[in-house]
């Protein structure tokens, strides 16, 4: 059975996050980063070589594959601030309705600059998605 290309690894988040080249970017990255921190209560893991994640469930599908992944998290592109919302945006069409400039992916959120974007509406999306993964998943 196939395992996850993007796992956690032991990669320091600190030297990632100070690593990225665009100051407001960076910015944007560390405010984004506090509102997953107070919505998970759990510290920050690499993901990958690019990803920032917090906390994590335990899927199983139907045809026997299971795994871990993160709750939510975030990736500091080159094209736009990547935030992981994993639950998708149907369950949050009243928040997106009100969340500014964005484009999605079936479980990306694709944000050109946070200032794009109402910044209380977002902490509350992924407030919510953290809330429904709690709902549907085993998490830690």
């Amino acid at each position: 059975m196939a395992e996850n290309k993007t796992r956690a690894t032991r990669a320091s988040v600190k030297d990632f996050m100070n690593s990225i080249d665009d100051k407001q970017m960076r910015a944007d990255a560390r405010k984004v980063a506090a509102m997953m921190r107070r919505a998970t209560g759990k510290r920050a893991r690499m993901w990958g070589t690019s990803i920032v994640g917090y906390g994590t469930y335990h899927y199983r599908y139907a045809s026997g594959r299971e795994g871990d992944f993160m709750i939510t998290g975030f990736s500091p592109r080159k094209q736009a601030l990547t935030v992981y919302i994993m639950p998708g945006f149907t369950p949050f069409d009243t928040l997106m309705a009100k969340l500014g400039k964005y484009k999605t992916g079936k479980s990306c959120l694709y944000i050109k600059r946070l200032a794009d974007v109402d910044e209380n509406v977002l902490e509350r999306l992924i407030d919510d998605s953290v809330e429904h993964m709690r709902r549907k998943y085993e998490t830690r």
